[in-house]
């Protein structure tokens, strides 16, 4: 009985799910950005009818995570979630949405359990990411967030969008917003992958999503980690285009038809 209330706590920690659905065929794990939270992603329940269960990760330092310390690397995310989710992943298909920070952290995730239990999203949900080998993923890995100031990475963010500048208004939001990106980003400049060290890794399909007004993401190379098909669509926006409703309408429906194409 301890056990199972101990894991149940881990759940209610790590996932955020509205929309609870235990008798859907398959599950959506969201992976959100950098600095960002579950709300979201995690509203996007309510579009997929009995279908698709959505869970969104919530990152420790957080949200409900508040007091908790940040995540000191990719390995230990990437622990955390495969240790809580790891009965749930075997029981039933699932397939990983990540939006930017979100993606790489998705794709750490998806790689682990691969390479450790031999499991693969069906389909693996790349949005406003590079390909995690690629010259475009070292620049973002470069970019001096760590040494920069808190006036600077404030501007960086309200330059990308997805921040209400109401909120940003109240300063106690301001710093917890600034130090949260600023703790990600040390996260994602600890994860290292060397694609010619190995084989293909994954044989799920792959669709890339971005912005049309976004910065280019390398999506050719993320052709390169897959046997099976890679696909990419541009939807109106900036880098936060999938807060919009038409593109949030958009991505949620081209992920119902993928996963149902999926062959599960």
């Amino acid at each position: 009985l301890v056990f199972w209330f101990c894991f149940f706590q881990e759940m209610e920690k790590l996932i955020f799910c509205v929309h609870k659905r235990p008798d859907a065929f398959c599950r959506l794990i969201c992976f959100p950005w950098a600095g960002g939270g579950t709300l979201q992603l995690a509203q996007w329940g309510k579009h997929f009818g009995n279908l698709i269960e959505v869970f969104c990760i919530r990152f420790p330092g957080r949200e409900t995570r508040l007091m908790e310390p940040f995540a000191k690397d990719m390995t230990s995310i990437v622990n955390e979630v495969t240790n809580v989710l790891l009965k749930e992943l075997k029981e039933k298909p699932f397939a990983f949405f990540g939006h930017s920070f979100g993606s790489y952290v998705s794709f750490a995730v998806a790689l682990h359990l691969k390479e450790k239990y031999g499991l693969e999203p069906v389909h693996l949900f790349m949005s406003g990411g590079h390909a995690p080998h690629s010259e475009g993923f070292l620049a973002v890995k470069s970019l001096p967030i760590s040494d920069a100031k808190d006036e600077e990475i404030l501007a960086y963010l309200q330059s990308l969008g997805g921040t209400s500048s109401e909120l940003l208004q109240n300063e106690d939001i301001r710093k917890q917003v600034v130090l949260t990106f600023r703790e990600d980003f040390r996260v994602l400049q600890t994860f290292l992958f060397e694609k010619a060290e190995m084989d293909v890794p994954f044989s799920c399909d792959i669709t890339c999503f971005s912005g049309s007004d976004d910065k280019v993401y390398d999506v050719q190379a993320w052709q390169e980690l897959t046997s099976g098909d890679t696909s990419s669509y541009k939807l109106p926006g900036g880098h936060f285009y999938l807060l919009e409703l038409s593109n949030e309408s958009f991505l949620t429906k081209h992920i119902t038809i993928r996963i149902e194409n999926a062959g599960i």
